[in-house]
């Protein structure tokens, strides 16, 4: 069997700053080239995100194989983190309104924090390093594109379908961890590595926190929509 995957990863290490810096500069770009107007060359950037999106997790999966490290925790694509990486490829190919909207929420309020607090242990130049920021970066930058530059702005309901998928969600994935032993959306015990949930008090009282928390932030991100949201209701009359 092949020696075990070194622990080297450190969060805020050049490593992880460098993958933050490089998901800021993609979102950047692609809003930019959308604000212009470059149909060809956004189409481009669609297509290859697109593809990166779906890329990583064979990635993933072809490194935990070869590692021996695949396991029950890790062998489907069930994680809230895989799932909007889908939604980020529905975003990019189809650049529908209600698509935009939930990657905007769970992409922020979710897979943002597993950018800023990764549950990851290898270390750049690992494959799996490449395929978590790849899947993370890539869900952040889309779920910004999809508002900021294809303008598709939340509805006023977004933040509760959002809100409500997410705990379906939650309620589906649970049944399927007990099924399969699993520890998918982390409902069944906390990441190994640091994280919010931390600081969220023990199982199970942390899934329900993390739904309140997820609201709170939703609430948050729909913030700055509400004046723009006003004025066009005020124009349409």
């Amino acid at each position: 069997m092949p020696p075990a995957v070194e622990q080297t990863f450190r969060a805020y290490g050049p490593s992880h700053l460098a993958a933050l810096f490089a998901t800021a500069l993609v979102a950047a770009v692609m809003i930019w080239v959308a604000r212009r107007g470059l149909g060809r060359a956004q189409r481009t950037l669609e297509w290859i995100m697109a593809a990166a999106l779906l890329v990583q997790w064979p990635v993933s999966y072809a490194f935990y194989v070869h590692t021996g490290t695949l396991t029950v925790d890790n062998q489907y694509p069930c994680h809230l983190c895989d799932l909007s990486a889908l939604l980020g490829v529905v975003v990019l190919l189809t650049r529908k309104q209600f698509f935009c909207e939930l990657l905007f929420f769970w992409g922020l309020a979710g897979t943002m924090q597993g950018m800023l607090t990764p549950a990851l242990t290898s270390d750049f130049p690992s494959p799996r390093y490449f395929a978590f920021f790849l899947a993370h970066g890539g869900v952040v930058a889309t779920a910004l594109y999809g508002v900021l530059g294809l303008r598709r702005t939340p509805r006023a309901r977004a933040k509760w379908v959002a809100w409500g998928l997410i705990n379906l969600y939650a309620l589906v994935i649970g049944g399927f961890n007990a099924l399969t032993g699993g520890n998918y959306g982390f409902l069944c015990r906390k990441p190994a590595t640091a994280s919010l949930y931390d600081l969220l008090g023990p199982w199970p009282w942390y899934i329900g926190a993390a739904s309140l928390m997820a609201l709170v932030i939703f609430i948050l991100l729909d913030l700055p929509f509400i004046r723009g949201r006003g004025r066009a209701l005020r124009a349409a009359r």
